[in-house]
C-alpha cells in the first residue's frame, strides 16, 4: 500500500523537526562559552589590546594608566571565568596542581615580593602574572574535547596570521620595522606584524609552525598546513635568527625525544645541549677558560655583544643571591648602578637576555631552583608518563616541542614568569598540558544528550 503525498510531507516534517530538536539538545551553551573563553585568552595574549604600535612615536613606550587598567581587568575577568568553569567539571585536575613543589614556588614568590626593593611594582606585576598564568594553565581544560581544543587553537592562530599579513600589506609602517623607528632603526625591513618587535613576532611564529604541524598530524589537512606555511614564511621575513635556527632544530630534537624510550636518555638529549648553550653564553663571562673556548668558535655566542649585560646581571646576583632584588622590579631603574668601564650601556638594557640569569637577579637563586624543578625538570617526566600510558601522542608531542623551544629560547631571551608575554603564556600552557596528560586521558568527544 502506498502513502499519500500528504502523509509523506507530514513524515518529512516530523523527521526534520526531530533532527532540529536533537541538534538543539546537543548544542551546549556552557561548552560553547568555555571555547569562547579559550579563544579570547589566546587572542588577548597574541594580539593584545594594543596591536600594531607605532614605533616612530616617541611616546610608544609610555605606559598609559587607562590602557593598563583595561589589561588587568580583561585578564582578571577571564581568569575568574575560567576558574569557575573548570571548577565545576574538572575538580580532580585542579587538585592535581596542588603539589608541595608548586606550593613552594608560589610561597617563595610571595616572600620575594615582601622583600622586594620595589614592593608596589612587584605586587602589581605579580597580580597580572597570576591572572595570565592561571589562564594558560587552565586553557587545556576549557574546551570540552580534544577536537574543540584543536579548533580553538587553529582559530586563534588563523586570526593572528590574518591580522599580521593584512598589516604587512595594508599598513606596513605599523607592521614592519622602519628606519624611522625611535628605538632600533637598524631593524628596518624586518616584519613584526601586530607585535611591537620582531623578537616577539619570530618566536610566536615558530610556535605557530608547531601548531600547524600538530593540526596536520591529527587530520586538519587544510587548516594545519596553511597555519604552518603562513607562520613559516612570516618567521623568515622577521629576520629573527635565533627563532629561525631553533625552529627546525627543536622540532628535530623533540622528534628524537619522542622516539627515545628511557627517561634518563631523554634527559640527556634535552638538557646536555641546553647546559652547553648556557655555558657558552653566560658561562663565558663567568669563567676565563670558557671565555677562551667560545672565542675559538666560528660564531658569536654573545649574540652581538651581550656579554656586558650578562656581567652586569651577574654582579646584581652577587649583591643579593638569596632574596634577589624583587619580582619584576630590577630593570626599571638601573641607570644609576655601577658598571665596568666601557660597559655603561648595559644599564640601558630592559632585561638580561637570559631567562635563567634574569630569574636569579629578580627572585634569587632559591627561586631559580624552584622554577627549574617545576618548569624544566618536571615536564619531561610528565611527558614520559603520558607516553607510557599512550595518551594523545600528537598533542603530547606538541606540548613537548613548545616546552623544549621555550627552554632553549630562554638561553638567549627573557620570558620566564614575564606576565603577559606570549612566549611565557604558550610555554606555561605546554607545561600544564603535559601535567594533565600525565594524569588524565583526553576526552575524544562529548557524550550525547539524553
Amino acid at each position: 500500500m502506498t502513502r499519500s503525498a500528504a502523509d509523506m510531507t507530514e513524515l518529512e516534517a516530523r523527521s526534520l523537526g526531530r533532527i532540529m530538536r536533537d541538534g538543539l539538545a546537543q548544542l551546549n551553551a556552557v561548552q560553547a562559552a568555555r571555547c569562547l573563553v579559550a579563544v579570547a585568552s589566546l587572542l588577548l595574549v597574541l594580539v593584545t589590546l594594543d596591536p600594531f604600535p607605532d614605533l616612530r612615536n616617541a611616546d610608544v613606550t609610555t605606559i598609559v594608566g587607562g590602557r593598563m587598567a583595561l589589561a588587568y581587568l580583561s585578564w582578571g575577568l577571564l581568569a575568574v571565568v575560567a576558574v569557575l568553569f573548570v571548577a565545576t567539571t574538572d575538580g580532580p585536575a585542579l587538585k592535581s596542581l596542588v603539589t608541595p613543589l608548586h606550593l613552594c614556588l608560589v610561597g617563595w614568590l610571595l616572600i620575594n615580593i615582601v622583600l622586594s626593593e620595589s614592593r608596589g611594582v612587584s605586587i602589581q606585576r605579580f597580580v597580572l602574572l597570576a591572572s595570565v598564568t592561571s589562564l594558560a594553565i587552565l586553557l587545556p581544560l576549557l574546551p570540552p574535547t580534544q577536537r574543540s581544543f584543536n579548533l580553538c587553537l587553529g582559530a586563534a592562530a588563523l586570526v593572528l596570521l590574518a591580522l599580521c599579513y593584512l598589516g604587512v600589506v595594508l599598513a606596513p609602517q605599523y607592521s614592519i620595522h622602519t628606519a624611522l623607528d625611535i628605538g632600533e632603526p637598524q631593524l628596518a625591513g624586518d616584519w613584526r606584524g601586530s607585535f611591537g618587535h620582531k623578537n616577539v613576532a619570530s618566536p610566536v611564529m615558530t610556535i605557530l609552525v608547531y601548531v600547524g604541524i600538530y593540526l596536520s598530524a591529527v587530520g586538519s589537512f587544510v587548516m594545519g598546513p596553511v597555519i604552518a606555511a603562513l607562520a613559516g614564511i612570516f618567521l623568515i621575513f622577521t629576520g629573527g635568527k635565533t627563532s629561525s635556527v631553533l625552529c627546525l632544530a627543536i622540532y628535530a630534537l623533540a622528534s628524537l625525544v619522542y622516539l627515545t624510550p628511557g627517561l634518563w636518555l631523554k634527559r640527556i638529549i634535552c638538557f646536555v645541549p641546553l647546559i652547553v648553550m648556557n655555558l657558552l653564553t653566560v658561562g663565558s663571562v663567568m669563567s676565563p677558560a670558557l671565555g677562551a673556548m667560545t672565542r675559538l668558535l666560528p660564531l658569536d655566542p654573545t649574540f652581538t655583544g651581550r656579554s656586558a649585560i650578562w656581567e652586569f646581571a651577574l654582579a646584581a646576583v652577587a649583591e643579593k643571591p638569596i632574596t634577589g632584588h624583587g619580582y619584576a622590579a630590577f630593570w626599571d631603574d638601573v641607570t644609576a648602578r655601577q658598571t665596568a668601564q666601557g660597559a655603561e650601556w648595559a644599564t640601558s638594557a630592559a632585561h638580561s637576555h637570559n631567562s635563567y640569569l634574569d630569574l636569579a637577579v629578580t627572585i634569587g637563586l632559591p627561586g631559580l631552583l624552584l622554577v627549574i624543578l617545576v618548569f624544566v625538570l618536571a615536564p619531561l617526566g610528565n611527558f614520559q608518563s603520558a607516553q607510557t600510558h599512550n595518551r594523545s601522542g600528537a598533542l603530547a608531542k606538541l606540548f613537548l616541542t613548545v616546552w623544549l623551544f621555550g627552554l632553549y629560547y630562554g638561553a638567549t631571551e627573557t620570558f620566564l614568569l614575564e606576565r603577559q608575554n606570549p612566549i611565557w603564556f604558550m610555554f606555561a600552557l605546554a607545561v600544564a598540558g603535559l601535567h594533565f596528560l600525565a594524569r588524565f586521558q583526553c576526552v575524544a568527544q562529548t557524550e550525547p544528550a539524553p
